[in-house]
């Protein structure tokens, strides 16, 4: 009788812990990340911040392979090397045609090599460095406010800046150049004369060509208003993307997909924000990068010198060429970004990886 009252009393212990179980290991890889997300206050683990860092580096690497075709048109319209007989200003459809004739449908993603290549270890050091900047500057403040996110992301914009940029200018030389096109418009010199995007046509060539022709320093052309523009840029995107995050809580015990939605939203709209306020700056430093590439003459003394002579030249609507693209395209590059990045570090937690 007392061995069956055991029995009769044991089994449903025997199958809530099993229930109990179950849900444990449902929910782990969620619990996993948001200790994680909560740790940010204290020291980041070796672990977490490689997993952060090779989390952030695919994710970049998604989010420009989806847009590079309007990253393509938004540099084109920067620095009006779009190759068009045409006093007005192309319309998008227009030089979408355009690139597939003369370069096919592949020059849509030219330059997302070299944007590889860069993107990888930017994005990587980008979110990493962020949760660092945040943990240090959260103990500093002795809380997590929208100041702390501005100012972590802007730190860790202006580092990932700093080591990958000789990268970033020579994306810029691939892709801001339509093959064939010349800057006849800028400098009165024949158009043939200008170096095609062909010659151009991978990171390791192209750098080597900027230096054979310009010398070493000219890698780092637009460093000063890429560096000026990293702290407002990835300051105000990771500032939105915390002040959301303060305004709008997560609710607990949600699947994987509510997190990585809200994360697209989020980051969505803070690269929108961030990109239609440092707009201006990133043409100037296009503009810069693009100078006394081979058949071209350098015009412009520096980042100052460059800002006016746009503003004189051109007037103020020169600094937001390509806004519209770079909007439509910043919605999705930034959404996919922060999506892919939340979704990766799930998938890793779960998957035991690092």
């Amino acid at each position: 009788m007392n061995n069956s009252e055991v029995q009769v009393e044991s089994s449903p212990a025997v199958t809530l812990s099993s229930t109990n179980a179950k849900k444990s290991v449902s929910m782990d890889s969620n619990s996993r990340v948001d200790k994680e997300t909560n740790s940010d206050k204290q020291q980041i683990s070796t672990s977490d911040m490689t997993r952060r860092m090779v989390c952030g580096g695919v994710a970049g690497m998604v989010a420009k392979t989806a847009t590079n075709p309007l990253e393509r048109i938004k540099m084109l319209s920067q620095t009006g090397e779009h190759g068009m007989e045409t006093r007005q200003r192309p319309s998008i459809v227009s030089m979408y045609r355009n690139i597939i004739q003369k370069e096919g449908v592949l020059g849509l993603w030219a330059g997302n090599g070299a944007n590889l290549v860069r993107i990888f270890p930017a994005k990587a050091v980008v979110f990493s460095t962020n949760d660092m900047y945040k943990s240090i500057f959260s103990r500093l403040s002795g809380s997590e406010s929208g100041a702390v996110s501005f100012l972590a992301g802007g730190f860790a914009g202006m580092t990932a800046s700093a080591l990958t940029y000789p990268l970033d200018f020579a994306r810029g030389r691939i892709s801001g150049k339509l093959a064939g096109a010349g800057a006849a418009a800028k400098t009165g010199q024949p158009q043939q004369s200008i170096r095609p995007t062909k010659e151009y046509s991978g990171i390791t060539r192209t750098i080597v060509i900027t230096i054979k022709d310009e010398g070493l320093l000219a890698l780092y052309k637009g460093v000063t208003p890429t560096l000026i523009g990293a702290l407002p840029y990835e300051g105000i995107k990771f500032g939105t993307v915390g002040l959301l995050e303060q305004l709008f809580p997560t609710q607990p015990d949600q699947p994987a997909s509510y997190y990585v939605t809200r994360k697209m939203f989020m980051g969505g709209l803070g690269g929108v924000m961030a990109g239609l306020i440092t707009y201006p700056n990133d043409t100037v430093r296009r503009m810069l990068q693009m100078q006394g590439s081979r058949g071209t003459t350098a015009v412009y003394s520096g980042y100052w010198d460059c800002a006016r002579q746009i503003y004189q030249n051109h007037g103020i609507a020169r600094l937001y060429s390509g806004l519209l693209i770079n909007t439509i395209r910043m919605l999705p590059n930034v959404a996919i970004q922060f999506g892919s990045y939340e979704l990766l570090k799930r998938w890793t937690a779960k998957a035991n990886l690092f």
